[in-house]
């Protein structure tokens, strides 16, 4: 087996551990695809009323399916508030400012977390990994996590400069589209590269492995072979 063939083979097995208990893909898509649809066949209220029974069969979906109720809590939440948006406006591209707030608080979340010390990378890797959060402010450790939460900070910066410059031309059509393309296909791009990048850069770094550093080997250490 060929070495691209046996890092394909570890890039989706990371993954479908990083994303495993996550949303489902269809969260994502279809309230604001239906609500495109809806809107540009029949205007805003067949937009809004299609968007919202779309977020409630979702919600019912995830609960006939036993999920957690956060994942159901936090679907609606976020259709409720860009329906809200876009009720009260009037204007079908206001659906899409809850999602470009969303953006703007993660980018002062990547950089603010740089700023202090506690890459906000390392916490989602702590939390889909449950290594010890210790090993991730490791001197030798952290650098890799924060270039790319930086790398990351970048990404949603010109994420967001785009949805912005859309959402002043008032094409809802091109922003619902953007979004989706920008979502999970994106994502999927943005993981790997975080995992590739990551990984080189422990090693170059030449920190603990995070079995190293639970049975406090010294150095010099192998370092972390797999996963980020």
């Amino acid at each position: 087996m060929s070495k691209a063939t046996v890092k394909f083979s570890e890039l989706v097995n990371e993954f479908r551990a990083v994303s495993s208990g996550r949303n489902n893909l269809l969260d994502a898509i279809l309230p604001p695809l239906g609500f495109v649809a809806l809107n540009g066949l029949w205007g805003l209220r067949a937009a809004l009323v299609g968007s919202l029974a779309l977020g409630l069969g979702l919600a019912g979906l995830r609960l006939v399916k036993r999920q957690s109720l956060g994942y159901v809590a936090g679907g609606l939440a976020v259709t409720g508030i860009s329906l809200l948006t876009a009720l009260l406006s009037g204007r079908a591209e206001d659906y899409f400012l809850a999602q470009i707030a969303s953006t703007a608080l993660t980018i002062v979340g990547c950089f603010g977390s740089v700023l202090v010390g506690r890459p906000l990378v390392a916490f989602t890797s702590h939390l889909a990994r449950g290594w010890p959060l210790r090993w991730y402010w490791q001197a030798r450790v952290r650098p890799a996590y924060s270039e790319v939460t930086l790398a990351w900070g970048a990404l949603f910066a010109l994420k967001m400069l785009s949805q912005f410059l859309i959402y002043r031309q008032g094409r809802t059509a091109a922003l619902g589209l953007f979004n989706i393309l920008t979502g999970w296909p994106a994502t999927v791009l943005v993981l790997a590269g975080s995992y590739l990048y990551g990984l080189w850069r422990l090693k170059r770094l030449r920190g603990p492995s995070v079995a190293e550093f639970a049975r406090e080997a010294p150095p010099p250490w192998e370092g972390q072979q797999r996963g980020f």
